[in-house]
C-alpha cells in the first residue's frame, strides 16, 4: 500500500512540474506584464527598474526555478486588473466553489445510484423509463440552457428560489459559507441542479448498464441458488462490484464539476472562482488565469490520487496483484 502511494505520488508531482511550466510560459510570454504594470507617463528608466525587480531579465530556467519556488510558497503573484495577491482572491471565491461543487456532485451521485439501481432491478417500470428520459435531457440540453429554464420556472413564475447570487453568509475562520443561512441554502439549490443534471444522468447510466452486467454473472446465479435473499444479492454482492467504476467516474467528475463550473456560476452569478477566471480573461489579467490553471491541475491530481487509493481499498484483485508484484 505504502509503495503504491508513493509511486502515485511521484506521478503527481511530474505532473504539477508540467503544469507550472505550462503556466509559467502562459504567465511570461503571453502579452508583456510591463504593459498592465506600467502607464504611458512611466519613464523607460522606470520601466528597466520594474523589469529587473519582477526578475524579468534573468535567463528563462532561473525565472521557472524562481517561479516554481514561489508557488511552494502559496505565492501566485499579483493581479494585474485589481492589484491584489492572486492567492488571497482565489482563498476569497474558493468556499463557494467549493460548496456549490460538493452540493451537485452529492445530488449526482445519491440521485444517481439510487436512480441506476432502480433501472437496472426494474427496466421495464414507468420509474425507470421516466429515468431514462430524464437521462436524456440531462445529456441533451447545454448547462445554460437548463439554469435559465430552472431560473425561468422556480424564480421568475413561481418564485420559490433566488435567481442568482450567494445569500446571505457567515463567517467561520477563513471560510465564508452560505450553508448556515436560510437565504444561502435556498440560493443554492438552483446552481447545483443545474451543475448535477449531467453528472446524474452519466452515473445513472453507468451504473444501470454496470449493475445489469454484473446481474448476468455466474456469482450472482451462484448466490440465487444457495437461497440468498434478493435484497443480499442485489446490494450485498451487485452494488459493491458496480461502484468500483462509479468511484472512478465520481471522481473525475468532481473535478470537472469544480473546474468547469464556470457557465453554472456565470449563468447565477455565483461569487465563485470560475467567475474570477472569466473577469480575468476578459481583462488579460494573466496571473490570475495562470494560477487559475495550477489550481485545477491540483485538483485533478489530488482527486485522481483519492480515487486511486479508493480503488485500491475497494477491489481486492488490485491489492492481490500488487503483492505478487512485490513478491
Amino acid at each position: 500500500m505504502l509503495s503504491f502511494i508513493i509511486r502515485r505520488l511521484a506521478q503527481s508531482v511530474v505532473v504539477m512540474l508540467v503544469v507550472a511550466f505550462v503556466a509559467f510560459v502562459v504567465f511570461r510570454y503571453v502579452g508583456d506584464p510591463l504593459e498592465s504594470l506600467a502607464t504611458q507617463e512611466t519613464r523607460l528608466e522606470d520601466r528597466e527598474i520594474m523589469r529587473e525587480r519582477l526578475g524579468l531579465n534573468a535567463p528563462a530556467y532561473v525565472q521557472f526555478a524562481d517561479f516554481v519556488g514561489r508557488l511552494l510558497r502559496g505565492d501566485l503573484g499579483v493581479s494585474y486588473r485589481l492589484q491584489e495577491p492572486v492567492t488571497r482572491l482565489i482563498l476569497e471565491r474558493l468556499p463557494a466553489t467549493l460548496e456549490l461543487a460538493f452540493a451537485s456532485a452529492t445530488i449526482a451521485l445519491v440521485f444517481g445510484v439510487l436512480l441506476g439501481v432502480h433501472s437496472a432491478l426494474r427496466p421495464r417500470s414507468a420509474g425507470a423509463w421516466a429515468a431514462m428520459t430524464l437521462s436524456l435531457v440531462g445529456v441533451s440540453l447545454p448547462t445554460f440552457v437548463i439554469g435559465i429554464s430552472l431560473i425561468y420556472v422556480f424564480s421568475v413564475e413561481l418564485g420559490w428560489l433566488p435567481s442568482y447570487g450567494r445569500g446571505e453568509t457567515v463567517q467561520l475562520g477563513w471560510w465564508r459559507t452560505g450553508l448556515l443561512t436560510e437565504s444561502g441554502l435556498r440560493s443554492l439549490v438552483l446552481p447545483a441542479i443545474t451543475l448535477s443534471l449531467f453528472q446524474l444522468t452519466l452515473i445513472m447510466r453507468l451504473v444501470r448498464s454496470e449493475m445489469l452486467e454484473v446481474l448476468r454473472q455466474d456469482y450472482i446465479r451462484f448466490a440465487r441458488a444457495r437461497g440468498l435473499s434478493q435484497r443480499a444479492i442485489h446490494f450485498g454482492h451487485a452494488l459493491g462490484n458496480t461502484l468500483v467504476p462509479v468511484i472512478t467516474i465520481t471522481g473525475l467528475q468532481l473535478g470537472s464539476v469544480i473546474a468547469f463550473a464556470i457557465v453554472t456560476e456565470t449563468v447565477f452569478q455565483w461569487p465563485g472562482v470560475g467567475s474570477l477566471f472569466i473577469n480575468s480573461v476578459q481583462g488579460v489579467d494573466i496571473p490570475v488565469m495562470a494560477a487559475y490553471l495550477i489550481f485545477i491541475a491540483l485538483v485533478f491530481v489530488v482527486i485522481n490520487l483519492v480515487v486511486d487509493i479508493l480503488y485500491y481499498v475497494v477491489d481486492p484483485r488490485l491489492r492481490v496483484d500488487s503483492g505478487k508484484s512485490g513478491g
